[in-house]
């Protein structure tokens, strides 16, 4: 099948059918492997930081430019997909991930910044996560908040994966020697799933309500690009806090006496639980609307980012994390959903990536800023105080969107 573009007309079974799961499956499995990339660097932050003779703060500056990089790359590489096609974008982000990984391997500082930010963020894992939920999103029409939700477990699957490889990887072969094996590893995987089985997504076949004046002119009652921008505004405010556990969890935890590999188990932990829920917040988003699912999943965010304040024992540290990934793992895909929910199929390759974009610059914000936070102070109590502030902000925008649509005649709206 031609790559020629990201649509193409196919059989009205294709949607919702056998290829619509493989299209999600596949999606899945290469952001298991892409999603290794950035993580050789929160696992070899000691040993990367003394090759480089550095700080830990200029080690981590690449991590967030990681983040920032995908994002930004998501909006050039979706508009890229919709015109070249989702396989050959793959293919291109999977060779941009072991460039990346290979200049970062030369032993410098700038090295890693332009192999971090520029290829196997901007370019590599740009090309791999925005471009590949907007293509999956596109198969479904009644479970498309399922299959989103599968597929941005791939992150999940990497986490709990890649993490003890590398490690053992680092101390046997060195950290330049791993991230070009990891390289190698990311141009045998990707290639093939995505040669073999990324086909064209099939036409979405819009109804004449939706495509009417009305549609075009109003969403929510409100200009199109007036709601997308509070979308991004809240995405931003949300993971500002999503940022501080799966950054400075460990740290916390050692710094109010738990054992550093006890600590460490508390991250498995909530990246366990995130993966385990996720698929109950993509069945919920189906039922009841990403909105709802949003407010909901950002609610019991903000419970444990608030809880975190008020705990120092071991047992609720534990409960804590779990609570914390059960909650927010349905956010993101959340975003996503709500993007197809409210605007035209067509726009979705440049407005899924553009609120993704924000997101990720609040995700590259809320690591920074916590450890800046905590080298002023000493301790992460204000990190977590303004997490909250953060997080009740995106309640409140997220609650004024949800009012809108509650108004407008109900809390499910059709799909895009």
């Amino acid at each position: 099948m031609p790559d020629a573009g990201g649509t193409t007309v196919t059989p009205a079974g294709a949607v919702e059918g056998r290829g619509a799961w493989t299209a999600a499956a596949v999606a899945l499995a290469i952001l298991a492997f892409s999603y290794g990339s950035p993580l050789l660097i929160t696992v070899g932050l000691k040993p990367i930081t003394a090759g480089l003779d550095t700080v830990r703060q200029v080690t981590s500056l690449a991590a967030a430019l990681t983040w920032v990089g995908t994002g930004a790359g998501g909006i050039l590489m979706g508009w890229l997909a919709d015109r070249i096609g989702i396989r050959r974008t793959v293919l291109f982000g999977a060779a941009m991930i072991a460039a990346g990984l290979a200049v970062s391997a030369i032993g410098t500082v700038w090295a890693l910044f332009v192999g971090h930010g520029l290829l196997l963020g901007l370019l590599g894992n740009g090309a791999m996560f925005p471009p590949l939920l907007v293509y999956v999103s596109r198969w479904f029409d009644r479970r498309r908040g399922t299959a989103l939700a599968l597929i941005a477990s791939g992150q999940y699957i990497a986490g709990m994966v890649w993490p003890t490889v590398f490690e053992h990887a680092m101390a046997r072969y060195g950290w330049q020697a791993t991230m070009i094996g990891y390289g190698i590893v990311v141009l045998l995987a990707i290639p093939p799933l995505a040669l073999c089985f990324l086909h064209p997504a099939p036409a979405q076949h819009v109804s004449a309500a939706m495509a009417g004046p009305q549609r075009t002119r109003a969403t929510l009652g409100l200009r199109p690009n007036l709601v997308l921008g509070l979308l991004c505004a809240a995405g931003f405010c949300c993971c500002v806090p999503m940022a501080l556990p799966q950054s400075h969890l460990v740290a916390f935890c050692t710094d109010v006496g738990v054992a550093p590999a006890t600590s460490a188990l508390m991250l498995s932990v909530l990246q366990a639980a995130a993966f385990c829920s996720r698929q109950f917040w993509g069945w919920l988003a189906d039922r009841v609307g990403g909105l709802l699912t949003l407010i909901l999943g950002s609610a019991c965010q903000a419970l444990a980012i608030a809880a975190f304040l008020l705990t120092k024992s071991e047992a609720g540290l534990f409960t804590v994390s779990a609570a914390f990934g059960l909650g927010f793992s349905g956010i993101v895909p959340a975003y996503v959903l709500i993007v197809r929910e409210l605007f035209p199929s067509a726009e979705a390759a440049w407005r899924v990536p553009m609120v993704l974009f924000v997101s990720m610059g609040g995700m590259a914000f809320g690591s920074w800023f916590a450890g800046a936070l905590y080298d002023n102070f000493g301790y992460y109590a204000p990190a977590f105080a303004v997490g909250v502030a953060f997080n009740l902000a995106n309640l409140t925008l997220i609650g004024f969107l949800l009012l809108r649509q509650g108004l407008r005649g109900g809390m499910r709206p059709a799909m895009a």
